[in-house]
């Protein structure tokens, strides 16, 4: 139920599933695989894929640390957008991107939750796209030492406010990777 006119088309935005961004994250390998089945859902149903990858100080561009983790291979056809600040559409080219695909629904899968998948959810619904969150392929590292709820409770906690969200004219919610269903 976009805003927006002549953007019926859904999308995949796979954010920040990066060596440097994962690699100590809260069930890695299946926040990881979920990601994967979601990516190959969307490929198989010809749904665009979008790749988010940050840089910052300690994420240097290139670096073996930004690069997308091994398990995930974006094809050459799929758009990659390059961010430096949590919401992926801050300062980068992904709205035209989405845009000239004629997207207005977001299916956001990526890390970290509590931050750039956070961020960007926000950031897609305040720019009037739908966005659904799936559930289980998404996550967060171990904050706990700074005052943050441990990874599990920073997932179940937004999966429980994203699953309840809402905003005139857009929809969100949530879905668990083996339901996401792009035929309908």
């Amino acid at each position: 139920m976009t805003t927006f006119d002549n953007r019926p088309n859904t999308a995949v935005l796979v954010i920040d599933v990066q060596n440097g961004v994962v690699g100590d994250a809260y069930e890695r390998d299946a926040v990881v695989a979920n990601v994967g089945t979601v990516v190959e859902k969307a490929r198989a149903a010809e749904v665009p894929v979008v790749w988010v990858q940050h840089s910052s100080d300690n994420l240097a561009r290139g670096s073996e640390e930004w690069k997308i983790v091994p398990e995930l291979s974006p094809e050459a056809d799929e758009p990659r957008v390059e961010k430096r600040y949590p919401d992926s559409f801050e300062d980068t080219p992904l709205e035209p991107v989405l845009a000239d695909l004629a997207v207005g629904r977001l299916v956001v899968v990526g890390a970290q939750t509590d931050e750039c998948v956070r961020s960007t959810l926000h950031g897609a619904l305040v720019r009037g796209y739908d966005a659904t969150l799936v559930s289980d392929a998404h996550t967060t590292e171990d904050l706990s030492p700074w005052g943050a709820p441990p990874p599990e409770l920073v997932i179940a906690h937004t999966n429980l406010y994203w699953g309840n969200h809402e905003a005139p004219g857009r929809t969100a919610g949530t879905v668990e990777a083996k339901d996401v269903d792009f035929a309908g």
